[in-house]
C-alpha cells in the first residue's frame, strides 16, 4: 500500500503539467483559437467582400475631365465620359453599386436649387449614360439640394429658415426625374421630415414601384464633411450651419427614432452617416429594425486616413481594411467608401 501511494504521487508529479493559469481560467484559454492562421480563419466572425462596397463618385460638366480633389487625395471629379470609363472598371472588379454626386456650374445654382428639376441636368445625364454603358451596376442618386443651391444648404432657404414642406415637394419631383433617368435607388440625404413617405408615394404614382429608397436615416451634423463640400464646391457658399435639420452628434436615441420614422414611411434600406464615429448607431438600428443597414465612410474619414498614410504615420492599407471590417462587425450590410476601388483590387489580389 505504501509503495503504491508513492508510485502514484511520482507519476502525478511527472505527468501533471497543469499551470496556475489553467486553474485561474478554469482551463479555458482564448488563445487556442488564435494560435495559427488556419484557426483564425476558421473562427473569423465577419468578412469584408467586394459585395459590401458602394463607390461614391463626383460628376462635373464637360468632356475628358479628370480633376483631382485637393482635399481628397486619390479622388477625382470626372466628366460623364470619364465617369463611364471608371464605372466600367468598378463593375469589372465586382463592385455592386455607385453613388453619384454632381458639381454643377455656379451660374446654375440659385436660392431654390431649381436645376434639380431639370430633366436633363448633370446628375440625370450621368445616370442615363452610365446605365446605358454599364448595365450590371446599380446607380444610387441623392435628391438633396445642396449641389444645386447658391447657399449650400440641402433645402430651400426662406428668410433664413430651411423650409421643410416646400423642400419635400421639390425633392419628390426631383426623385421621379432621377428614376426616369434610370436611377435604381433614391437616397435622400437632406433630412427633411416626411420625405421618405412622400418620395415613396411619388415614385409609385409615376410607375417606379421597383425603385428603392436608401434613407440617410441618421445623418449627423458632423465636422467630417469638409472635403466633400470642397468636392462639390459648396464649402464657400454655406450660410450658417445645418444643425436645424441634421442630428446632433450627442443624440443616439433621437437617431433611432428618426430611423424608425423612415422605416414606417417605407424605406427599403437605412444609412448611417458619418461612419466610424457612429458604429453604435449602426448596431442599434440594425438590431432594432432588421433592414439592410449601410454606413457612409465620409470624406473626412477617408482624408484623415490618406493624410496620415501619406505622412508615414500609419499603414494606410491596413487601416483602410480595418475600418471597413469594423462596419461589418457593427452590423452593416455594406459601406459607401471612396476606398471602394482600392479595396476591390486588394480583395481580388488576395482572393
Amino acid at each position: 500500500m505504501i509503495w503504491t501511494l508513492a508510485r502514484t504521487r511520482t507519476e502525478t508529479s511527472v505527468m501533471d503539467k497543469t499551470h496556475l493559469v489553467d486553474e485561474i481560467t478554469g482551463h479555458r484559454r482564448m488563445r487556442r483559437n488564435r494560435k495559427a492562421d488556419w484557426t483564425r480563419r476558421l473562427v473569423q466572425e465577419n468578412r469584408l467582400t467586394v459585395d459590401d462596397l458602394i463607390w461614391p463618385i463626383f460628376i462635373v460638366p464637360g468632356t475628358g475631365i479628370v480633376d483631382p480633389i485637393a482635399a481628397m487625395p486619390g479622388v477625382n471629379r470626372m466628366s460623364i465620359d470619364k465617369a463611364v470609363e471608371a464605372v466600367k472598371e468598378a463593375a469589372g472588379l465586382g463592385i455592386p453599386a455607385i453613388a453619384t454626386f454632381p458639381d454643377i456650374e455656379m451660374e446654375l445654382r440659385d436660392e431654390t436649387g431649381s436645376n434639380s428639376l431639370v430633366a436633363n441636368n448633370l446628375i440625370n445625364q450621368a445616370t442615363s449614360a452610365i446605365k446605358k454603358a454599364v448595365s450590371n451596376i446599380g446607380i444610387i442618386t441623392d435628391v438633396a439640394l445642396d449641389p444645386f443651391t447658391s447657399h449650400g444648404h440641402d433645402g430651400i432657404l426662406r428668410d433664413g429658415i430651411i423650409v421643410n414642406d416646400e423642400t419635400v415637394d421639390q425633392i419628390v419631383r426631383a426623385a421621379v426625374m432621377q428614376a426616369d433617368a434610370g436611377a435604381d435607388i433614391i437616397a435622400p440625404s437632406e433630412m427633411m421630415d416626411g420625405r421618405i413617405g412622400a418620395i415613396r408615394r411619388g415614385l409609385d404614382a409615376a410607375g417606379h414601384q421597383d425603385v428603392g429608397i436608401m434613407s440617410y436615416a441618421t445623418k449627423f451634423s458632423s465636422g467630417f464633411y469638409g472635403p466633400y463640400r470642397e468636392a462639390i464646391n459648396t464649402s464657400g457658399l454655406l450660410k450658417g450651419d445645418k444643425n436645424s435639420y441634421y442630428i446632433s452628434p450627442a443624440n443616439g436615441t433621437e437617431a433611432v427614432r428618426d430611423a424608425a420614422l423612415d422605416v414606417e414611411e417605407g424605406a427599403d434600406m437605412l444609412m448611417v452617416k458619418p461612419g466610424i464615429a457612429y458604429l453604435d448607431i449602426c448596431w442599434r438600428i440594425k438590431e432594432a429594425f432588421g433592414l439592410p443597414v449601410f454606413a457612409y465612410q465620409v470624406s473626412g474619414e477617408y482624408t484623415q486616413i490618406k493624410a496620415a498614410a501619406m505622412n508615414g504615420w500609419i499603414d494606410g492599407d491596413r487601416i483602410m481594411m480595418e475600418t471597413l471590417l469594423c462596419f461589418k462587425r457593427a452590423g452593416c450590410d455594406g459601406i459607401l467608401s471612396y476606398f471602394a476601388v482600392d479595396v476591390a483590387k486588394k480583395l481580388a489580389k488576395n482572393g
